[in-house]
């Protein structure tokens, strides 16, 4: 009884998988093809970008932020400046972002002279890998993150997750403690029964790599989940600081004043920061607010420190020029430290480059999953057809 209900569970789960993966399994290889594409991006794009990111050091200060810019667009119309990236280093450029035009489009940043704001160039590889981005963040969906295409990769995280337990179900070994039996791929094998060891052997060794990109790439697709990780991992305080912003984002627009905002700039807020910082910070990246808001927010990364993670990030109104709220990444506990490194998790770069490296070869084998699954499919599409009966021999006369 027990083993027949065993079997009836398995061919469910098979159903279950088969059909999961028919679904998801071309969207899925795209967005691990261009996951692992991405891996290095920092690595090449700071490769590709040596000689702009370099200037040599001069007696004279540096330009205060404001200046910059308006040297920067005087004479030229270059579009609203969304964001700079200033640095303590005196050999440093400056990186600066601009905000989109009425078409949607995001005029490509620059790199800048920090001492007389002339334009060194624009980054090289910058357009490719932001559309690769788009690609396997939102699918190149219109809309970007308020489009479709956010829910849809992340209902593909969610099949990912449905494959990874049923695909280990069914592949659960009688000799569960036999390494050979878990990890050891039969090459000798033809056909049929190579996809099939193909296809469960490499998904073991992959597995813990997958669920660990799927369960971080829920927070990048659904709202609920990325408050249900705030609520379980952070402190109430916490918890309730970083759901508020999202809560007036969904007030009523009349509460929201119709008057124009004023034009403000970064240098009040930059003058804040380096009075609480110093020279402690090895960049800081300064962000105009989106909206009609003063409050400028900048991220700061030590100089010991090099994960996205490991970030400050402080919020400072550039009217006042008053700090608004400063949360340090050595302040916060190990479940807020979680949740700041969910980009970092996401692509292995919390393990260094061999992490990094790892998840890459991980997301670049997706598509032999893809391959092997429809095969075996097929296969057993056709071992389950009935086979035509013979036909008998004609007598004469008949």
């Amino acid at each position: 009884m027990a083993a027949r209900l065993g079997h009836t569970i398995k061919a469910v789960l098979l159903q279950v998988h088969s059909i999961v993966g028919l679904v998801v399994a071309l969207l899925l290889a795209l967005i691990a093809l261009t996951g692992a594409v991405m891996s290095f991006e920092d690595e090449i794009v700071d490769g590709l970008n040596a000689g702009l990111m370099q200037v040599a050091p001069r007696r004279a200060p540096a330009l205060m932020p404001d200046e910059l810019v308006a040297r920067l667009k005087a004479g030229q119309d270059l579009g609203k400046v969304s964001a700079v990236t200033l640095s303590s280093d005196p050999a440093a450029t400056v990186h600066v972002r601009f905000a989109r035009d009425e078409q949607g489009t995001r005029p490509t940043s620059l790199y800048v002279d920090p001492y007389d704001a002339r334009v060194l160039g624009t980054p090289r590889g910058e357009e490719f890998f932001a559309t690769v981005r788009r690609l396997h963040r939102w699918l190149l969906i219109p809309g970007d993150a308020k489009g479709w295409g956010r829910q849809i990769t992340g209902v593909v995280a969610l099949g990912l997750i449905v494959m990874l337990v049923s695909g280990l179900v069914l592949r659960w070994p009688r000799r569960a403690s036999s390494a050979k039996m878990w990890l050891k791929p039969n090459l000798g094998l033809g056909g049929r029964g190579l996809h099939r060891s193909l296809h469960a052997v490499v998904g073991t060794w992959v597995l813990p790599v997958y669920l660990v990109m799927a369960l971080t790439g829920l927070w990048y697709s659904f709202d609920w989940y990325k408050d249900g990780m705030v609520w379980l991992l952070s402190r109430p305080e916490v918890a309730a600081a970083k759901m508020q912003p999202r809560m007036s984002a969904k007030a009523p627009r009349a509460s929201v004043s119709s008057e124009p905002a004023q034009p403000i700039g970064f240098d009040r807020a930059w003058m804040m920061f380096r009075r609480e910082e110093g020279d402690r910070f090895s960049s800081a990246l300064l962000t105009l607010p989106a909206g009609p808001g003063t409050v400028i927010r900048i991220r700061s990364w030590a100089k010991d420190m090099t994960l996205e993670a490991t970030r400050d990030e402080f919020r400072i109104d550039a009217v006042t020029g008053q700090l608004v709220s400063a949360e340090r990444y050595l302040d916060k506990t190990f479940g807020e430290k979680t949740i700041a490194a969910i980009y970092d998790i996401h692509r292995g770069a919390i393990l260094g480059w061999p992490g990094k490296l790892a998840f890459m070869v991980a997301a670049g084998l997706m598509p032999l999953f893809a391959v092997t699954g429809v095969l075996l499919y097929l296969s057993r599409r056709r071992l389950r057809r009935p086979a035509q009966p013979p036909l008998g021999r004609l007598v004469p006369g008949e």
